[in-house]
């Protein structure tokens, strides 16, 4: 008896061996789920202002909801807002200007002209009257040469005079050169172009949520001073979720876009989150320490994002998840948000 348990006990020793090595290394029937181990990640964004000025008005705490276009933050504006109205200023001066320039001469302007040409062309006669009775008086010896040279200036300027009448009855007529209207065309352009300027700055002096999301850190308080390179909030998306995960090269032919998944997490095992794969790194790199599984410690491995239904809110940021795949399930139909960035 004790001979034949001698040679039982080894054989069923062998035969226990040899199951469990079948049993490890047994090909994948193709149906078995695939389970990863990940965090629940989200967008995020550093919202600072685009001027550098001191910080009048904080609206928003860690933990707000906030929607797109809501007001979080103000600065200080008492410096901007009176170069906004002295641009404002300047623009309206020079668009009266252009307006005069184009519209030329008024008629009341061209009749002072014609008035002042007919008045020069009545002392230009009276002047050439002088001269010449000077002239006679002269060659009588009754007048000296002196009055005959001053009767001669006098009808000299009488006639520049009304030459200068003429030239300014003409311009008046013609009204202002083209050259005149584009250059003032041009000063008030660069005007305008100062005065969006300044109300650009002076709307960046408020600080919008650019989406709806949960304000994550407040950086900033009031009395400080703000820089385009200084961030005032850390905001979070309430849209896009997904759960960053790492999958051997071994499963990683398991795996294509759109393939369903379940999400559960710790906080919530009973209540698991439909997602579906939205992305597949096409690189390798090394296992980082948020892996769970210890099979996957030493090894390369691909990054994986199982994007996530979440219409009650419940994940947050950093949260472990667990994801189950199964190969036989149908791709997601919709996948409006499908990532293919790393």
């Amino acid at each position: 008896m004790s001979k034949i348990l001698r040679i039982l006990i080894p054989l069923i020793l062998i035969a226990g061996l040899g199951g469990a090595a079948w049993w490890y290394y047994r090909p994948s029937s193709g149906n078995d789920a695939l389970t990863l181990y990940g965090n629940v990640d989200l967008r995020q964004a550093s919202l600072a202002f685009n001027g550098s000025e001191r910080i009048a008005e904080v609206l928003a705490e860690e933990g707000d909801v906030v929607g797109k276009g809501q007001v979080l933050a103000r600065l200080d504006t008492s410096r901007l807002a009176p170069q906004v109205q002295q641009a404002e200023a300047t623009v309206a001066a020079q668009q009266a200007a252009l307006l005069q320039l184009k519209n030329g001469s008024r008629p009341e302007e061209i009749a002072q002209a014609r008035a002042n040409l007919a008045s020069a062309q009545a002392d230009a006669l009276n002047a050439k009257a002088q001269f010449e009775r000077q002239s006679v008086l002269t060659a009588n010896a009754t007048a000296s040469k002196q009055d005959l040279d001053t009767a001669r200036a006098a009808a000299a300027v009488a006639n520049a005079k009304v030459d200068v009448a003429q030239s300014a009855l003409a311009l008046a007529i013609a009204g202002p050169r083209v050259e005149e209207i584009s250059q003032s065309e041009a000063q008030l352009r660069g005007s305008e172009a100062q005065l969006a300027l300044m109300r650009q700055q002076l709307a960046d002096a408020q600080l919008f949520a650019p989406f709806d999301g949960v304000v994550r850190s407040r950086l900033m308080e009031p009395g400080e001073i703000a820089a385009p390179g200084k961030p005032v909030f850390s905001l979070a998306t309430r849209g896009t979720k997904w759960v960053r995960a790492y999958v051997s090269e071994t499963n990683l032919g398991h795996l294509r876009p759109g393939m369903r998944a379940r999400i559960t997490t710790d906080s919530f095992p009973d209540q698991p989150l439909d997602g579906w794969v939205g992305f597949i790194s096409p690189v390798a790199e090394f296992t980082p320490k948020a892996v769970e599984t210890t099979d996957l410690r030493t090894s390369l491995v691909y990054e994986v994002r199982v994007f996530v239904e979440d219409r009650k809110d419940v994940l947050r940021l950093g949260m472990p998840a667990t994801v189950q795949l199964l190969p036989e399930a149908a791709p997601h139909a919709a996948a409006p948000e499908t990532d293919t960035k790393p």
